[in-house]
């Protein structure tokens, strides 16, 4: 393997420039919402359980937003390349436009209906019951997180990293400190257990709401217009940009549910077996945290790459960030293998869950090269040259005809443990790899948006 891309000053500057930043967001929200999961865990298996699920609905909200929002990021990325900054007000008017219903259609079900989804997960009363009660304070902010999305999306693309990391970590920050002080209660403060847990987070993403507007006027970034212009395109530009973004929602779509009937095998299994895939979420989060700025930093510099016409320049990168993802998928993995015992320890559970939690982890350290090259070919590349209509094509077959099946025929034909289905699920990434990795050399992924 060639790895003369190492000494290529200019490549590794913009790389870390755009990846670090992100990185360092995702570890700062992922090390905090262990901590969240910790501090809750306090609080027993049943607590641990019900967080997880009432999760599931926000999950499915921020992927479909990830979706929506990151199919627009590949034309505002490339329009940046092209340098045409109208453009860009335009396709952040129809982001804002798509995220914002989806967000409000989720907020109405989180809070009239939060009984009806969480009995697709689980029949345990009590664990609806705390679910429930999560899912309606949180979701309020539903709306808010949609516009935060929106605008994150956007500034990443035209290389304003740095704004949206430092919002965000002043959020989850702030919001850690106020989870802390509602769940336990301290000193006139009442201990409101989960329910103080989601009005921490509630708080968290209108504080971002609100941090991330003011900032972009301030600092009259390109995106300090009058809200007006962000509307004003044309159902030609709007069904163009549509044609290719949308695709990238449906795609998140197919996995994101797909992922939530995962989840609602695991909870069928047992509460200590949802409690089990909780604690090694929260690992698999901290873990995954410099592959998802690596992957963010190529989309956006392939994306800059095509819009200005440099193609095989935009291929190269590609190909140089694989090598990276996968030379640091195996330090990862032999982190996570050595540090199960210690983290698991943390918990406050019964020997059985922690046994699980634990081979759960060494399943995923196992495996995180597997994932991690996926990501970057799916997030990094193919996306990022406009091929989601074939990445969705590709999600929805491995997901849905290999994935569940698998894990509905490991968790109620064969009556595996936990660790069994888990492992089961990993089937769809092999199938994956091959497929997608062809379509990555064979450079057909490679469409130029806005050249026109």
């Amino acid at each position: 393997m060639k790895l003369s891309f190492f000494r290529d000053k200019e490549f590794m500057r913009k790389m870390l420039s755009l990846a670090i930043p992100v990185a360092f967001q995702q570890f700062i929200s992922a090390g905090l919402n262990m901590v969240d999961v910790l501090m809750v865990g306090q609080l027993g298996e049943t607590a641990i359980a019900a967080l997880g699920l009432a999760n599931q609905i926000f999950f499915l909200l921020i992927i479909f937003l990830f979706g929506v929002t990151s199919g627009m990021a590949i034309f505002t990325a490339q329009f940046w390349g092209k340098g045409d900054e109208e453009s860009i007000h335009k396709v952040m008017g129809i982001s804002l436009t798509v995220a914002t219903l989806v967000g409000t259609l989720f907020s109405l079900a989180a809070t009239i209906i939060p009984e009806t989804i969480l009995r697709f997960y689980t029949k345990d009363s009590e664990v609806i019951a705390l679910a429930s009660g999560y899912l309606r304070i949180v979701g309020l902010s539903y709306i808010f997180t949609a516009i935060v999305t929106s605008y994150y999306a956007v500034l990443r693309s035209i290389t304003r990293v740095k704004l949206t990391v430092v919002v965000s970590v002043i959020a989850l920050i702030l919001k850690s400190i106020l989870s802390y002080l509602l769940i336990f209660g301290v000193g006139d403060i009442p201990a409101l257990g989960v329910r103080g847990a989601a009005i921490a987070t509630a708080f968290g993403w209108v504080f971002q709401f609100l941090l991330i507007l003011v900032l972009v006027y301030v600092l009259e970034t390109p995106l300090a217009v009058h809200p007006a212009q962000f509307f004003r395109f044309k159902r030609a530009f709007l069904f163009h940009v549509l044609k290719t973004a949308m695709p990238a929602a449906v795609n998140e779509v197919a996995w994101s549910v797909g992922i939530t009937v995962y989840n609602a095998v695991y909870a069928h299994i047992s509460t200590g077996a949802m409690a089990a895939v909780q604690i090694n979420a929260a690992i698999e989060e901290i873990a995954f945290v410099l592959f998802i700025g690596l992957g963010n930093a190529c989309a956006i510099m392939i994306g800059n790459e095509i819009g200005a016409g440099r193609k095989d320049l935009a291929f190269e990168h590609g190909r140089r960030y694989l090598s990276i993802v996968l030379l640091l998928s195996l330090l990862i993995g032999v982190i996570v293998f050595f540090i199960r015992e210690p983290v698991v320890g943390l918990y406050a559970i019964s020997p059985e869950v922690a046994e699980s939690a634990k081979k759960l982890m060494m399943i995923f350290a196992f495996t995180i090269g597997l994932r991690s090259v996926n990501f970057m070919l799916f997030i990094g590349a193919l996306r990022a040259g406009g091929d989601t209509r074939f990445a969705m094509y590709m999600e929805i077959f491995s997901v849905w005809l290999i994935g569940v099946p698998a894990a509905l025929i490991g968790g109620f034909v064969l009556h595996l443990p936990v660790e069994g289905v888990y492992l089961l699920v990993f089937s769809e990434e092999f199938i994956k790899l091959f497929v997608m990795m062809k379509r990555f050399l064979s450079r057909k992924w490679i469409h130029d948006l806005v050249g026109a």
